[in-house]
């Protein structure tokens, strides 16, 4: 079966976005050949700096022949509507439609459209070129003197040729000839920039794979981070040293070569006395270099892997000295601000305390804004101050140290070392906090308030720590929802949902029963008392429901059922992310079991019955208590008494969080709920008969909604 080879080729694309260019180009090809009709074995798309490749196996030559039944008027319609049926079918007579019989609509016409299918390279001639022309990158270019046009083609850096070849693997391939803006596909490309930068022909897949590695150009990235990684790792094996390994610097460093070359450089031994944390941020983000560690020591090597995109004929002695040059400067810039952060503050020698509360002192002084609508930095630190004190309690930590934790926590974003290297925040606050004889928490906390910053990143675990984070992201989320700045879609400029995503797992994985409405609402108090343009007060109850989805998707990615989620969140405003994860749970373990089975197809049941009958009585119709003189069968009492007893079980336990507990004894209604279904009919006749039984099954019905909506559950 044919094959499709496409190649859009261009000047050098960003590394952060061809992964994700990538697998655009492979979905939007790919679904658009599905939705016609063209199945295909297999696909995979690739991205080096300047170009992005697909290569689809098992492609059909022809699109199928399309049969579609078109559905008409009835049988004896206006003759309009008849006429009107026919053209659009493509029919000239009734006699080529087929009549068919609804048994409520009674005779109608049927058509029959056959379409007969086209060739898959007149197809891609359609699709490939509205795909370029749409294509989504997240910032895009137009260029040359087609680009005053109405409708110019905007690519995210110019492209330059385009292949599109089409064919099965025994026989000479097919160019798909198609012209964007003056750029007409071929079957040419080009190598390396420097390497091989003539034109190369090519024809399929692995003539096309097999003529780029001779033109120095490793085709896939994740072959080129593997290269990168044995290389680095064995460089450093050959000096006695390990890499300190970076998925994220290799991950963009492989999208910034073609024919990845790695090389080790220095620097002076006498740098190391800066944090090891800066080193490593001063050589990545300046020099997207990897740093060493020294097993010995354990502490970071004064050596450092830098990856070229070139095989120099002086074996890199060149390229390494260009790299020592500016990681000299670079870390000469970061000793001169790590000696000045450590001197006192000009201007705030007078200021009591430490070096850290003069950079608080000057961080008030600026009066930095947080935002204009929420006030300043300052003001901010207050809040998360107040707020930690509040919720020290709560997680087990020390009131004194939570505070004093919250006053400092932001003091280094004053530093002259935080000003050069952001990226180090928090951080540098617990070295100098350290340095000044903080609480080993006070200091940890410093640093950990950040965290998590995402779903991969550490959890702090000490109490300090804790409340200094929750006191940090709650602020934050109360603070933008009470100006209305709430996330829209994909659009979150102030990563509130990265904060809510912290709040979860800070609370969830330090196991922490923190009721989050009374928190939230007395924090919005504080922000309206500040703010007087702040007056929305359903900030509360909304908030909280941002937060039930949040917790969706953290559950939802550990593996837990949706439908459970949605039960345990619908039989109440549940504040404890704790206690809801503890439901679901138990809600899980109760219905892997047979008992829990039956009981859910059981209450299925009756929630039916009610619904068909309070269509006819009305909501709420048969919420009254049960009659006990009116129970006459033994599986009818036998069901109330079970309600009785299990109903008060599964109220004390839901009390004490037992929800295992909860869950069991809602288990034990099992048996007298099938009796029940077995031997009594419940609309019987007599009146009073039906409706009593009807409000034991409303019994039912509220003995479960009081841990989950079963309703919701699917099965």
């Amino acid at each position: 079966m044919p094959d499709l080879l496409l190649e859009l080729f261009s000047e050098e694309i960003p590394a952060r976005m061809q992964r994700k260019a990538a697998e655009d180009l492979k979905s939007l090809v790919t679904n658009a050949l599905v939705e016609r009709g063209c199945v295909y074995e297999g696909a995979q798309a690739y991205a080096t700096p300047r170009r992005l490749a697909l290569h689809i196996a098992g492609l059909p030559a022809r699109q199928p022949d399309q049969r579609e039944e078109k559905k008409g008027p009835r049988v004896g319609a206006p003759d309009g509507a008849i006429q009107g049926f026919l053209k659009s079918a493509g029919l000239t007579d009734l006699s080529q439609a087929k009549i068919e019989t609804d048994p409520k609509k009674g005779d109608f016409y049927v058509a029959l459209v056959e379409t007969a299918g086209r060739a898959v390279p007149e197809l891609l001639a359609e699709i490939v070129p509205a795909i370029i022309r749409q294509f989504p990158w997240p910032k895009s270019m137009r260029w040359g003197k087609a680009s005053q046009q109405a409708g110019a083609l905007r690519w995210v850096r110019p492209l330059q040729s385009l292949i599109c070849t089409f064919g099965p693997e025994t026989e000479a391939v097919e160019v798909i000839h198609f012209d964007i803006d003056g750029l007409v596909s071929g079957d040419t490309t080009r190598g390396h920039r420097f390497h091989a930068p003539e034109t190369i022909q090519v024809r399929r897949f692995d003539d096309y794979v097999a003529s780029l590695e001779r033109a120095k150009v490793v085709l896939d990235s994740d072959r080129r981070k593997d290269i990168i990684l044995h290389d680095a790792k064995n460089l450093a094996f050959a000096r006695g040293l390990e890499l300190v390994e970076d998925d994220g610097l290799l991950e963009e460093v492989a999208g910034l070569v073609e024919w990845p070359v790695v090389l080790m450089g220095s620097f002076d031994p006498d740098f190391l006395v800066i944090p090891p944390e800066v080193v490593r941020a001063t050589i990545r983000a300046n020099q997207k270099c990897f740093v060493l560690r020294d097993p010995k020591t354990g502490g970071l090597s004064n050596h450092f892997l830098l990856t070229a995109n070139i095989e120099a004929s002086d074996g890199g002695k060149q390229v390494i000295a260009g790299n020592e040059r500016v990681v000299r400067a670079r870390l000469s810039d970061a000793r001169h601000f790590w000696e000045l952060d450590q001197k006192p503050l000009p201007g705030f020698e007078a200021t009591q305390g430490t070096l850290l509360d003069q950079r608080l002192a000057k961080l008030r002084a600026l009066n930095i804004v947080f935002h204009e609508k929420l006030g300043t930095q300052g003001q901010r630190i207050d809040r998360i101050t107040a707020l930690a004190a509040a919720l020290a309690p709560v997680v087990s930590a020390d009131g004194a140290q939570a505070k004093r934790a919250a006053q400092l926590c932001k003091a280094d974003l004053v530093t002259e070392m935080v000003g050069e290297f952001p990226e180090v925040q928090g951080l540098m606050g617990r070295r100098y906090a350290e340095m000044q004889g903080e609480v080993a928490s006070v200091a940890a906390a410093i640093e950990d308030h950040y965290k998590p910053q995402g779903p991969s990143d550490r959890v702090p675990h000490d109490a300090v720590a804790v409340a200094v984070a929750l006191a940090d992201k709650l602020d934050t989320l109360v603070g933008f929802w009470a100006i209305d700045e709430k996330p829209t879609g994909s659009k979150d400029p102030y990563a509130l949902r990265r904060a809510a995503l912290g709040v979860v797992r800070l609370v969830l994985e330090n196991k922490l029963n923190l009721a989050l409405a009374p928190c939230l609402s007395s924090h919005f108090a504080v922000i309206v008392q500040a703010r007087s343009a702040v007056t929305d007060a359903g900030v509360s109850g909304d908030l909280l429901s941002f937060f039930h989805d949040r917790l969706k998707v953290y559950l939802r990615d550990s593996g837990a059922r949706h439908d459970l989620i949605d039960a345990v969140l619908a039989s109440g405003q549940l504040d404890d992310l704790l206690m809801i994860v503890r439901r679901v749970e138990a809600l899980g373990s109760l219905l892997d079991s047979d008992d829990g089975k039956n009981l859910l197809a059981g209450y299925k049941r009756a929630a039916n019955i009610l619904r068909a009958e309070e269509k006819k009585d009305g909501e709420g119709a048969f919420a009254g208590a049960v009659d006990a003189s009116l129970l006459q069968l033994d599986e009818e009492k036998a069901l109330a008494a079970a309600l009785a007893s299990v109903t008060h079980q599964v109220s004390e336990a839901v009390k004490t969080e037992n929800f295992a507990g909860a869950m069991g004894a809602l288990a034990t209604l099992r048996p007298a709920v099938d009796a029940f279904f077995d031997r009594v009919t419940v609309n019987a006749d007599e009146a009073a008969l039906r409706v009593n039984r009807l409000r034991l099954l409303s019994q039912l019905r509220e003995a479960t909604r009081s841990v989950a909506d079963f309703g919701l559950i699917q099965g």
